[in-house]
């Protein structure tokens, strides 16, 4: 599996401790957009970098991080074919796959703990989508996003 990972600069510590998990993964390759540092930049351009490999293709999966995890995961959402779920707990990881099919998991690097995100994270990457029945409620998203032109 294939994930493009990124944050903002609230959120560049816990990229760092994520990153440490994905490698626990054997099967796992991960590509880094940024950012590297704590000067300031704008969290809709990192979520565009992360899904840009994920709608293209060149990513099966991202992860998106910021300072909550909201502002990304709105700015992520707006972006074609991208269903990003801000997950807080393990729980809500595994339905955003089981029932959701969620290309992109969204964190906080200032209210998320490392320990909690990487259990987040492992539940995120081990979970596969049901189908069924939460395949047509999926392929609804995508005729929301047809309907009202997201782009």
């Amino acid at each position: 599996m294939k994930i493009t990972i990124g944050s903002d600069h609230g959120a560049v510590q816990l990229k760092e401790e994520v990153k440490l998990v994905l490698k626990e993964f054997g099967d796992i390759e991960v590509k880094d957009v940024g950012t590297f540092g704590t000067d300031s930049v704008d969290y809709p351009d990192i979520a565009e970098k992360v899904c840009a490999d994920v709608t293209s293709g060149a990513a099966d999966r991202g992860i998106v991080l910021c300072g909550t995890g909201i502002g990304i995961s709105i700015a992520a959402n707006k972006i074609k074919g991208i269903r990003c779920a801000l997950c807080n707990d393990v729980y809500s990881a595994k339905m955003s796959r089981h029932h959701n099919d969620a290309n992109v998991l969204a964190m906080g690097g200032r209210v998320m703990g490392f320990g909690p995100a990487g259990e987040i994270v492992r539940a995120w990457v081990t979970t596969e989508f049901d189908g069924g029945r939460h395949e047509r409620r999926v392929g609804k998203i995508a005729a929301l996003e047809e309907k009202f032109g997201k782009e």
